[in-house]
């Protein structure tokens, strides 16, 4: 199964919508334990994506490029640099594929994740993206070598995000502005993981739309 890099940059504007979508919902999450303004910056971040891209004849490899340009230029804080490498990451592995195979999927998660570790001491459970990157990328792997099936696969990404997401309610902040309400934090859902898990979602779902 496979799509093109040119019909990729659907993934680009659904990635987009996600972000503008929940930008309340991310800043009143961020609100609880952070500055409240996650939702706030993402959105600014991916509307000027928006509008970099809008009128262009741009593939996949392009819009990713773009996304993680901007975020890491002009989002404050640590998440620019943070998204912005996951796109750069995305963007290597399809970066001169004509064709985007299940294999190029795979490729996108484990890339993305690759970039963070180089940038990001945040292991699981110190409640950040990673407790979402995390499980997704290990299941991702994981499913495919098994089954070969990559829409089982994405959907069972789907499922470890949200977990891994959910998870984090229950975990005390040990890294980022929210390490400093100690055990405070507990009980309260990471900002950073809740715009991850949609993200990852938003890839997989339009991923399984293009897969023919």
């Amino acid at each position: 199964m496979k799509f093109t890099n040119a019909d990729g940059i659907k993934i680009v504007y659904n990635l987009i919508a996600v972000i503008q979508e929940n930008r309340q919902y991310l800043s009143d999450i961020d609100g609880a334990i952070g500055d409240g303004d996650h939702g706030i910056n993402m959105s600014k971040g991916f509307t000027l994506v928006q509008n970099e891209i809008k009128g262009k004849e741009l593939n996949l490899t392009d819009g990713l490029g773009i996304i993680s340009k901007t975020l890491m230029n002009k989002i404050g804080g640590s998440m620019g640099p943070l998204y912005g490498s996951i796109f750069l990451g995305m963007q290597l592995a399809v970066k001169n594929k004509e064709d985007i195979t299940d294999e190029v999927i795979i490729d996108m998660f484990n890339k993305a994740y690759d970039n963070i570790k180089l940038i990001s001491p945040a292991k699981p459970g110190d409640k950040t993206l990673v407790d979402v990157l995390d499980p997704a990328v290990n299941i991702l792997n994981g499913e495919y070598t098994k089954t070969k099936d990559i829409v089982h696969t994405l959907n069972m990404c789907k499922k470890a995000s949200t977990e891994g997401m959910l998870a984090t309610k229950n975990m005390q902040a040990k890294i980022g502005r929210a390490s400093r309400l100690g055990e405070k934090s507990i009980g309260h859902q990471d900002a950073g993981s809740t715009s991850c898990s949609l993200l990852i979602n938003s890839i997989c779902d339009t991923c399984m739309e293009l897969l023919k």
